[in-house]
């Protein structure tokens, strides 16, 4: 037996199953499963930082739509939210790094 006490993707029981063996969940409240997402999205973060994969990006994207469903917001709140930011601050698409400011 291995304990891993950890949010999956919805497949993965199954996926465990296939395999021949037998997973033990849990169904998470909402105070849970929000605590449970943030550590998941520092999870991903690090595996990304580790392997630079579009895959773990993939990951993180998937956590951070998560995190604003569970907030309550839906992809285009988040969106306007987010068009919002770039408008007033703009993107990182100049790729200017701050040195100092006198």
């Amino acid at each position: 037996m291995k304990i891993y006490n950890k949010l999956v993707r919805d497949k993965i029981p199954e996926i465990i199953k296939k395999n021949g063996q037998m997973p033990k969940l849990k169904k998470l409240d909402e105070s849970e499963y929000f605590s449970a997402l943030n550590h998941k999205l520092t999870e991903e973060v690090a595996e990304y930082l580790e392997s630079y994969s579009v895959e773990e990006l993939a990951d993180i994207v998937e956590v951070v739509y998560a995190i604003i469903k569970c907030k309550g917001l839906s992809l285009e709140d988040f969106e306007a939210i987010r068009n919002k930011k770039i408008d007033e601050r703009g993107g990182f698409e100049e790729r200017l790094l701050l040195v100092e400011v006198e």
